[in-house]
């Protein structure tokens, strides 16, 4: 049986100092979903990404948007201000990714298909084992430590929970209160699914092989870690006793 065609795609990027991969991401998304929206939120790069951005913008019409942030710069600053903004279009499915080519836009019809029997599909590192290239043992053992943290202190299902590479339902994400999100880093990813699953979310995976950053220099820093370390606490403390609207 044909399915039904899907409804609009937003994919919301995210970006600082991405002016060696902006390009790339942009073309390779329109490659692989020709049908998608992108919106650039771009935190205000000193490297010129935003006015690569705005070349975008006059290269594809319509299709692809950029927002140049001023204020308080982040990860969690930037997806806030960019959900937002694509919850006020008529997209029935909005995407998040990094620009950093280590999320390849390959994956998106499988993460967004999956997505019409799910509220939020991840693209997952850890369905299949270990499916990253180019990261240091120890950065492995990180984030596969990471993820049984986070799932052992707030009862998440997910097997790859600090994925930024998503896909929602409209509905859910709109469910969520994300302006009120005070995590920043990979720590807001984190705060967004335990949201969703407080909710009732059913959450799905779509594996991924992640490939490390090919040009520019890594976010993570101690800081992230230290916060990504901390947040699972403030989340399962901030809802005891309170039940999701």
């Amino acid at each position: 049986m044909t399915q039904a065609p899907l409804g609009r795609v937003v994919m919301v990027v995210p970006t600082y100092n991405e002016a060696e991969n902006l390009a790339w991401v942009v073309g390779r998304l329109r490659t692989a979903q020709p049908s998608v929206d992108i919106l650039v939120v771009d935190d205000n790069s000193p490297d010129g990404t935003g006015a690569l951005a705005d070349q975008l913008v006059q290269e594809f019409p319509g299709r692809v948007d950029v927002v140049h942030r001023t204020g308080r710069r982040g990860l969690g600053r930037s997806y806030i201000e960019g959900l937002q903004i694509a919850l006020k279009t008529d997209a029935q499915f909005i995407c998040q990714m990094d620009a950093d080519w280590s999320h390849d836009p390959k994956y998106l019809p499988a993460i967004v298909d999956a997505c019409r029997t799910a509220d939020v599909v991840i693209g997952s590192r850890y369905l299949n084992g270990v499916s990253v290239v180019n990261w240091p043992l120890r950065r492995i053992v990180l984030s596969a430590f990471a993820n049984r943290y986070i799932r052992a202190i707030l009862g998440l299902r997910a097997r790859d929970c600090t994925s930024g590479y998503r896909c929602w339902r409209r509905e859910m994400l709109a469910r969520l209160p994300v302006a009120a999100m005070v995590s920043d880093g990979y720590a807001f990813l984190v705060e967004m699914l335990f949201e969703a699953h407080r909710r009732g979310a059913r959450v799905g995976e779509v594996p991924i092989i992640f490939v490390e950053r090919r040009q520019g220099v890594s976010k993570l820093s101690g800081s992230v870690i230290m916060e990504s370390a901390l947040t699972p606490w403030r989340l399962r403390l901030r809802s005891i006793g309170r039940s999701a609207p």
